[in-house]
């Protein structure tokens, strides 16, 4: 072992990176995702005790996994299971106060870690569990963030958070949701499951629903991150590989999205010198991988190439809308939206003149799911304005800023309603 000379920052950086493999390799032995997460703390725990006084490990997560697993032992032995569950973690844990390097190989040498992580995945965002879980849950054990951390990315009370995990473990032992990677006839339903968690992760970090910042890039690159990996765990599978996809080429504008003072930037009006052109590269790649894969383009596949239209263009006269409106056209016979349909309107409309964007509008005001969804009128005043109506885009583009949560786009939507020029 070697002592660190910030140790603390060395045990957090260790931590989001071994928690998920830790929390899945616990799982999958003791069967309760619940418990294996509190056995994974307390292996951090012994490590935030031990690690500034004897130096951190020179494999840290192998420490952490024989620590956990040696109170995995103990945590069945207190239920009188001992001699059953002792089999299944390992014997040779039990008699040793602290792991050797012996225990660090043979805690090193385990070859389910990539189907353990797998089996969380699934786990984590099962459908039995309500949208606000999986969410939480999913953060918390995969992504290795604390209570708290989650609590201020979602502008919620931490004992919210907490709550939402409590119940989501909870409903999953009560529920007796396996530990294992779902079969054919499951899988559809279960990885839409999946990749919902992880976009709707990453569309809260690209535009926050609510708060005084535009947006949030850590939980854009948490989404990022875990849909890496399930594209690595998943690599037969279009969507995820579409998923991952969209994300990369969204969250290439991130550096461009916001002004010197933090306020929001358009998509048309953004200087895309400042896109990261190494996620575009990536990106566009990752499209081409989903491409490539049997079958037809699902909708994180449409929508990715929805985003590499943006990314090609180097500028924004140089879109290619007809395409974008095409694109479109095709997602919306897959994942009939009312939202879709609004995009599909921002795409006709720029490929074919603002009143035909305008006469798709003008069919969403009675959906129920856009009664409050502020970007209608926004989308509306913004064709209203390019059509010259300058009162009524007025108008619109203030209910639009009555409507969001987020105090950066009210100014923006403000801005925008003062610029409207007076009628006549």
């Amino acid at each position: 072992m070697g002592v660190a000379q910030d140790v603390p920052s060395t045990i957090d950086a260790v931590w989001r990176i071994e928690s998920a493999r830790l929390i899945a390799g616990l799982a999958r032995t003791v069967r309760d995702v619940g418990l294996a997460e509190e056995l994974a703390q307390d292996a951090l725990v012994a490590a935030l005790e031990q690690w500034p006084a004897a130096g951190v490990p020179d494999n840290p997560g192998a420490w952490l996994t024989a620590v956990a697993k040696r109170r995995a032992v103990d945590h069945f032995r207190r239920r009188e299971r001992y001699e059953r569950k002792v089999a299944e973690i390992g014997r040779d844990l039990v008699s040793r106060p602290d792991p050797t390097e012996a225990d660090l190989v043979a805690a090193l040498v385990d070859d389910g870690i990539e189907d353990d992580l797998l089996r969380l995945v699934f786990t984590a965002c099962h459908p039995v569990l309500p949208t606000e879980g999986r969410v939480a849950l999913t953060l918390r054990v995969l992504g290795g963030l604390t209570t708290g951390e989650i609590a201020r990315a979602f502008l919620v009370p931490e004992p919210t958070v907490a709550q939402r995990i409590v119940r989501a473990k909870r409903t999953l032992t009560s529920q007796q949701v396996g530990f294992e990677v779902p079969d054919r006839a499951e899988l559809p339903e279960r990885l839409a499951s999946v990749l919902e968690v992880i976009y709707l992760i990453f569309n809260e970090g690209y535009t926050a629903t609510a708060g005084d910042d535009w947006m949030r890039p850590t939980l854009c690159e948490e989404a990022l991150r875990l849909g890496r990996i399930l594209a690595e765990l998943t690599p037969a599978e279009p969507e995820v590989h579409g998923l991952v996809a969209l994300m990369e080429l969204q969250a290439s504008r991130i550096g461009a999205r916001t002004g010197p003072s933090g306020e929001p930037v358009r998509l048309l009006d953004q200087q895309r010198g400042r896109w990261d052109q190494l996620l575009i590269r990536r990106g566009l790649a990752a499209l081409e991988r989903a491409e490539r894969l049997a079958g037809p383009p699902g909708p994180y596949q449409l929508q990715a190439a929805i985003a590499g239209c943006h990314a090609r263009a180097r500028t924004a006269g140089e879109t290619d809308w007809i395409r974008i409106a095409a694109l479109y056209q095709v997602l919306a016979q897959q994942l009939p939206s009312p939202v879709v349909e609004l995009n599909r309107a921002v795409a006709v409309g720029m490929a074919f003149g603002p009143q035909a964007g305008l006469d798709l509008v003008e069919q969403l005001p009675g959906e129920p799911a856009l009664a409050a969804y502020h970007l209608l009128p926004s989308v509306r005043g913004d064709l209203l304005a390019r059509l010259r109506r300058f009162d009524e885009a007025r108008s619109e583009f203030e209910r639009a800023a009555g409507l969001t949560r987020n105090a950066r786009e009210r100014e923006l939507l403000l801005e925008r309603a003062r610029g409207c020029a007076p009628a006549g």
